[in-house]
């Protein structure tokens, strides 16, 4: 899933509807359902595209219309280059003004040079080839789910199942080799745990950017079969291989993780769902689907006008910012009727999940191929999960770039061993 990091924000931050004063977007989903958007995004929500007053009190727009966030994100007039935007609301320690992308960034950079990234890593990345990497995940899955029930009868499934089998895959892709995978997760846990201060988060990054850059040496020096030393045969510096890697890591395993946890949340919490996935596991697929959609834990995605842009109707002039919410997108009643209504036997193909257009992300073939693995052999390994706290103790992750949840406490019943 794409990593944007002006996505998904730090704090709630209050909104109004007044005429005279354009809306600031609304962030706060702490009350109501923890799947959906803020309440406040729906009376925002009438109309596709509207004004919107930014954290710096620059006024653009926001895009809540489906028709209208495919428009803008499949427009190369639009810029996806950071210095170029404007935080649709306060992060944290991140800057009002963005620096430009560090090297291997490509989803802060505009063509050429998003261009030459990515036809180096498309090849990469195929439906085909992320299948392949299945038996992988199956491998990952079963041997997590053995230690958690070696452990039970409880657990927090954030850290026992949902963080591990994606960093064990972004190890398997990155070619890491077994050696080193328990120190390489260990500064991954740092990094997007939400309890750490600033200093061991920087800590952790300075240290597993060192570790990607020799990484790197080391593939091109003994290349083995993995992503990296693939891409060592191509024109890529090493500074470049090394961001790249640091990349698929921030892209390809917070969202995912918190995927997995939130996406079992949310089953859990619609028991009717779960039984029908459990009833019939070929619905992987469509739950997957339907996830991505109903939860949107990536959002949202900000762009910058490069010229005059009409978009339904609205004249969207240069340098101003536009803000696609994934959320109120992926809840369009005339793309997807009863939106609010979690539906694995959906069709819920044309969502905006994985964003649209060239930036559309990478990796989400394997983020696809994790989920319908790891989803179906959960529930078949413990048919008795559930919740281990009431629903409303469950802590939200609403403090980061990526919704999801800080832990989830699940409990099953401990079966008898037959003679």
């Amino acid at each position: 899933m794409a990593y944007d990091p002006t996505a998904a924000g730090t704090s709630a931050v209050p909104s109004s509807v007044s005429a005279e004063e354009p809306p600031t977007l609304p962030t706060d989903r702490r009350t109501g359902c923890p799947f959906d958007p803020p309440a406040e995004l729906a009376a925002l929500s009438d109309k596709p595209l509207r004004r919107m007053r930014y954290a710096d009190g620059h006024v653009g727009w926001l895009v809540t219309g489906h028709a209208a966030g495919r428009s803008v994100l499949a427009d190369p007039r639009f810029s996806s280059r950071y210095e170029l935007l404007h935080l649709p609301f306060p992060m944290g320690d991140i800057p009002e003004e963005l620096p430009p992308a560090q090297v291997g960034d490509m989803t802060g950079l505009d063509a050429p040079e998003h261009t030459r990234y990515r036809r180096l890593l498309t090849g990469k990345f195929t439906v085909r080839r992320m299948r392949q990497l299945a038996e992988r995940v199956e491998q990952f899955t079963t041997e997590c789910l053995d230690a958690m029930e070696q452990a039970g009868p409880t657990a927090d499934l954030v850290q026992a199942f949902a963080q591990p089998v994606p960093a064990l895959m972004i190890c398997e892709l990155l070619g890491v080799p077994y050696a080193d995978r328990e120190r390489f997760q260990s500064h991954v846990a740092i990094i997007f745990d939400q309890t750490a201060d600033m200093e061991a988060k920087g800590g952790a990054y300075a240290a597993l950017l060192q570790y990607l850059n020799e990484l790197v040496l080391t593939k091109r020096a003994e290349p083995t079969d993995d992503l990296l030393s693939d891409l060592t045969t191509s024109d890529l510096t090493d500074e470049e291989l090394g961001g790249i890697g640091l990349l698929l890591l921030a892209a390809g395993l917070d969202t995912t993780a918190n995927m997995l946890a939130l996406g079992t949340f949310a089953l859990l919490s619609n028991p009717d769902q779960l039984a029908a996935l459990r009833a019939d596991p070929a619905l992987a697929e469509r739950t997957v689907e339907e996830l991505l959609r109903y939860l949107s834990v990536a959002d949202p995605l900000t762009r910058s006008a490069l010229k005059d842009v009409e978009v339904e109707g609205q004249l969207i002039k240069a340098g101003e910012t536009v803000t696609v919410s994934v959320q109120a997108t992926n809840r369009d009643p005339r793309k997807f009727p009863d939106p609010d209504r979690l539906d694995i036997h959906r069709r819920a193909t044309g969502h905006l999940a994985f964003g649209h257009g060239v930036h559309q992300c990478l990796g989400q073939q394997l983020a696809r191929v994790e989920m319908t693995v790891a989803f179906p052999a959960l529930f078949a390994r413990f048919p008795t999960l559930r919740l281990a706290v009431p629903p409303e103790e469950v802590p939200l992750r609403d403090r980061s770039n990526i919704y999801g949840v800080v832990g989830l406490p699940v409990t099953w019943d401990k079966e008898e061993k037959q003679p």
